[in-house]
């Protein structure tokens, strides 16, 4: 199958110019951490709705040593315990990366940036990357891309990051083609300035990223940020599920013209713009807004067999890309984070 092609011609020729260690994760978490789960759900016997095929012999799907998770999804947990028992149990769990949202563990006590290096270190966990504000209009001091540039590359260094982006929207200016294209620029100078640093600068998507430009309404804005961006420069951080979320939503323009896509072809046609993934799971509701509702790794309905299988016949595909695993709001983070583990290591190639 292949990606619809752009309805406007002019970016449609930009575009084609720039043309989961089997290891078995804890099965109970840490009574500290107040975790229930079971024998069961560590080894990832959700629901298993659409991609519970292929565990068995097979080559795992995983590369080896590339299984992340997004800090976010155990904000509760760092924010009360701090990073020290997070870390622990998600080393007990089998993970290898991490992914900040932040380097504060609230009313666990202060941690400098080194000591937070140290600790990662010391739990075999490798920082990986870490999502930074693009702007804050109402702060001139805030910590963003826009306001303090140096300082938020001094810190990945300071953590030794290979990565550092942003979760923000390319909304800043609006929703037109020539307001992305600004928000393009402003990209393009961050990955400039973070490539300087031996540092690649990424920006993660969310549903709105597939929508179509207010001006030209035949264009698909995520195809604005892939033209208008440099890919030595700009590298994207594919949120899954909400790339699913978009296709759903925005599989017609707001004319009501089909404008279907498939959010693994644009992974495969430039592979080496997206290092990073967050893998997040959801179950189909076609009476939800989404299309989806979100759900543990494991329990829904995408097919992550058959999506990381096929990054990982890309060119390097099991070499260079991180698969960071996420729940925006889970009910049990610790739960949450042994079931990903559990589910994604058990995955095998098909035959």
């Amino acid at each position: 199958m292949s990606r619809k092609k752009s309805a406007d011609p002019e970016l449609a020729q930009k575009l084609s110019r720039r043309s989961m260690l089997g290891v078995a994760a804890g099965a109970t978490a840490a009574a500290v951490l107040g975790a229930a789960a079971t024998p069961a759900a560590a080894h990832g016997k959700g629901h298993g709705h659409g991609h519970g095929h292929g565990h068995g012999k097979g080559q795992p799907v995983l590369p080896p040593g590339r299984l992340g998770i997004q800090l976010y999804s155990l904000r509760d947990k760092v924010s009360t315990l701090g990073f020290a028992k997070v870390f622990d149990e998600l080393e007990r769990f089998g993970y290898d990366e991490i992914e900040f949202a932040g380097y504060t563990q609230g009313s666990a006590g202060e941690i400098t940036l080194p000591q937070l290096k140290r600790l990662a270190r010391d739990h075999g966990l490798k920082p990986i990357g870490s999502h930074v504000n693009y702007y804050d209009n109402n702060n001139p001091d805030a910590y963003s891309f826009a306001q303090n540039l140096e300082k938020v590359l001094d810190d990945a260094q300071t953590l030794g990051l290979e990565h550092v982006g942003t979760a923000s929207g390319p909304f800043r200016y609006g929703s037109t083609v020539d307001a992305w294209k600004r928000a393009a620029e402003d990209f393009n100078t961050y990955g400039a300035a973070a490539r300087r640093r031996g540092l690649k600068f990424y920006q993660h998507n969310h549903a709105e990223e597939f929508s179509f430009a207010t001006d030209r309404p035949n264009v698909r804005l995520y195809d604005v940020l892939l033209a208008e961006t440099d890919p030595d420069l700009v590298h994207l951080e594919m949120d899954i599920y909400w790339a699913f979320v978009g296709q759903f939503r925005f599989s017609k323009t707001p004319e009501g013209k089909p404008a279907p896509f498939d959010p693994l072809r644009y992974v495969l046609k430039q592979p080496n713009r997206y290092p990073l993934f967050h893998v997040k799971d959801g179950l189909e509701d076609i009476t939800a807004r989404d299309g989806y509702r979100m759900v543990d790794v494991g329990d829904g309905d995408i097919d992550y067999q058959r999506f990381i299988s096929a990054v990982n016949k890309t060119r390097g595909g099991r070499r260079d890309h991180h698969w960071q695993v996420e729940h925006d709001q889970p009910v049990d983070s610790v739960l949450f984070a042994s079931k990903s583990s559990a589910h994604l290591h058990s995955l095998r190639e098909r035959r």
